[in-house]
């Protein structure tokens, strides 16, 4: 790493290639599927490939192939330079990864899960995210700050906390959220290529889940937009909103509630920072109702930002007070009975989305009875 940090800087025409392939491609047909492990993994590759400049570290990142084998192949291919092993201090590897950024490399730094970034939070909000503004745009720091977020089985309560609302609270910092293999290649690319911090928040439980994509997808210019979300499924009678491992459950949800006649809307919001606005209150005003899924806690979350941009921008639209799912305000208990009594489930989604519909009793009415 020391011989990259005193390579010179590349010439101007490379950085304006590198911003032309930010520019989203078309999707034609779905080609093949793959795992959203196999898209984190070549999103990586590729990026190394373009870009001499983009390096990862991480605990277990090099030899061992990642913790969970997202780096696999990228030791042997890059080397040591470019693939760190590190000792198990966050704090410590990622002070170096920011440093680094400042000198106009491009780490991508791996938190074994999200909750050990608290390790390190003092770096990644006092010095990634506030130098670009507290030097008058005079340093750039283009650093990635990936690995799994949220709950994933069993592991208790120091290893199952979702930050998505933690670091979409802070200016400075893009947070993004993919839920798909299209979400985790197209995001991640763009996180590796953009000159602010990103925190790309990833799902463990999501690691192994094949999906389809297109032929566009794999390519190696493709990209996606940050600050874009994506209708999954269109609708015109409730809008769900969720990121991550929820957009599955609410898509699930959404069959459910065909069947019985209502036509949900499910949005994959894919950014939590800059967050889709526009796109939110679009399909409100056509649903006229809303009901937001995540897994964090409820107080100042995610669902409760979307709530206050609803009712800001298209109050007059609604037709039922807005719904919002979230895990439950406690931390996350070990035992499975009650782990999965804390984590919303897919019928969580589908009560919710008939009370928005007033096709079943509402909540205080039933705690009457």
């Amino acid at each position: 790493m020391l011989s990259i940090l005193r390579q010179k800087a590349l010439p101007a025409s490379i950085f304006g290639q590198s911003l032309r392939r930010i520019q989203p491609r078309s999707f034609s047909s779905v080609g093949k599927e793959i795992t959203v492990r196999d898209a984190l993994n070549s999103a990586l590759d590729e990026e190394m490939s373009a870009d001499p400049k983009v390096f990862l570290m991480g605990e277990e990142v090099g030899e061992y192939q990642g913790a969970y084998k997202i780096s696999k192949g990228l030791l042997e291919k890059y080397g040591p330079e470019r693939v760190l092993d590190t000792p198990i201090t966050e704090a410590g590897f990622t002070g170096i990864g920011v440093g680094a950024a400042y000198y106009g490399l491009r780490p991508v730094v791996e938190f074994m899960t999200f909750n050990f970034s608290m390790q390190a939070i003092d770096h990644i909000i006092n010095s990634a995210a506030k130098s670009n503004y507290m030097s008058a745009s005079q340093i750039s720091v283009p650093i990635v700050f990936r690995g799994p977020n949220g709950a994933a089985a069993g592991v208790g309560a120091q290893h199952s906390q979702c930050y998505a609302a933690w670091f979409a609270h802070v200016p400075g910092l893009k947070v993004l959220t993919p839920y798909s293999s299209e979400d985790a290649r197209g995001l991640l690319k763009a996180a590796i290529r953009d000159p602010d911090p990103v925190v790309f928040l990833e799902n463990e439980l999501l690691y192994g889940e094949s999906f389809p994509v297109s032929a566009e997808v794999l390519d190696s210019s493709f990209c996606l937009p940050i600050g874009k979300a994506k209708i999954e499924r269109e609708g015109k009678d409730v809008t769900i909103t969720a990121f991550s491992k929820m957009v599955g459950y609410a898509l699930q949800a959404a069959d459910i509630l065909s069947k019985e006649g209502i036509s949900a809307e499910v949005i994959n919001l894919r950014s939590i920072r800059p967050l889709d606005r526009a796109a939110i209150n679009a399909s409100v005003r056509k649903t006229n109702r809303l009901v937001t899924v995540e897994e964090g806690f409820p107080q100042h979350g995610v669902g409760a930002e979307i709530c206050t941009s609803v009712i800001e921008e298209s109050f007059e639209y609604l037709d039922a007070p807005v719904e919002r799912i979230a895990g439950a305000d406690v931390p996350m208990p070990y035992a499975a009975n009650l782990e999965r009594m804390a984590v919303p489930q897919v019928d969580d989604v589908v009560r919710a989305a008939k009370r928005a519909c007033y096709r079943s009793v509402p909540m205080a009415a039933a705690a009457r009875a």
